[in-house]
């Protein structure tokens, strides 16, 4: 039937699955520049800078981190000092299955270039790199992601939905139908957009209005730098349904991006409870 799905299978709910999240392990760099926690001395990091023209590298003591050492930390040391003098031990790692958005998250909001990537026994298997967390965001979303998303409209719906490529929407006319974004994912998507690195969003074109599927901390970054217009993957549906995602809207009380609440980055439990168990050391 035209327009109807059960109740437990709301679209929100089907393009959490079509827009699968990269994870750390599709955008780390596996070999690994690391200095050795028995014997290294401040001299085997210049060499290591030197040779690799890296500027951090971790510690690791039988393949498990046990610190991590940068240039600044070489500062007013001898060449002979020991790493054990030299390298923090407060660490914040990641793991190969943490989302790349949460890691970007702790990258961005810590001031850090890069984290190792350890298993569940703390051995290091690879690293992620600022750079990494930028590739990943570029290409974040793709014209297959929005055909795979066009399908299911075609499957709950039984419509026939077109995309327009190279459109732009005006922000003034987003629908949100999410009602909560972060503020430090806020700020990497407001530099995105002074950079000219922002990714397309993906939208549903009502009449009126565009129903916002993907890239609300894109749309209200644009919002807050006062730019009317974006780039978007436009949905066209020419059949006069309402979708899951107009009800949510609803639900929601959302109207507009000012409806949106803006979370601060103590409030986002899951990456603080992730960062909490990875930062332990054994």
């Amino acid at each position: 039937m035209r327009g109807f799905f059960p109740n437990d299978y709301e679209l929100s709910d089907v393009i959490v699955g079509i827009m699968d999240k990269k994870k750390v392990r599709d955008y780390m760099t596996y070999d690994v520049v690391s200095i050795d926690a028995k014997g290294g001395t401040a001299k085997d990091v210049i060499n290591a800078i030197r040779d690799t023209h890296h500027d951090g590298f971790p510690v690791i003591d039988n393949r498990k981190v046990v610190g991590y050492v940068s240039a600044r930390d070489l500062l007013f040391v001898y060449p002979h000092t020991p790493i054990e003098k030299l390298m923090s031990r407060h660490l914040i790692v990641a793991a190969p299955d943490m989302d790349i958005n949460d890691a970007a998250r702790v990258i961005f909001r810590s001031g850090i270039q890069k984290l190792p990537v350890v298993d569940d026994d703390n051995n290091l298997i690879g690293i992620i790199s600022n750079a990494d967390v930028i590739r990943s965001q570029i290409e974040h979303v793709s014209p297959d992601k929005v055909f795979k998303f066009i399908d299911t409209l075609r499957q709950l719906h039984d419509v026939e939905p077109t995309m327009v490529r190279g459109g732009r929407v005006a922000i003034q006319n987003i629908l949100p139908t999410q009602s909560k974004i972060y503020q430090d994912e806020l700020e990497g998507r407001m530099y995105e957009i002074q950079k000219g690195l922002a990714e397309p969003l993906m939208v549903v074109r009502r009449p009126g209005r565009f129903v916002l599927v993907d890239g609300h901390h894109r749309a209200v970054a644009a919002h807050r730098l006062g730019i009317k217009e974006l780039d978007a993957y436009i949905i066209e549906i020419d059949e006069d349904i309402e979708l899951g995602l107009e009800r949510t809207a609803r639900d929601m009380h959302l109207s507009t991006l000012d409806d949106i609440k803006i979370l601060d980055y103590a409030r986002h439990p899951p990456l603080v409870a992730l960062t909490h168990r990875l930062v332990k050391q054994g």
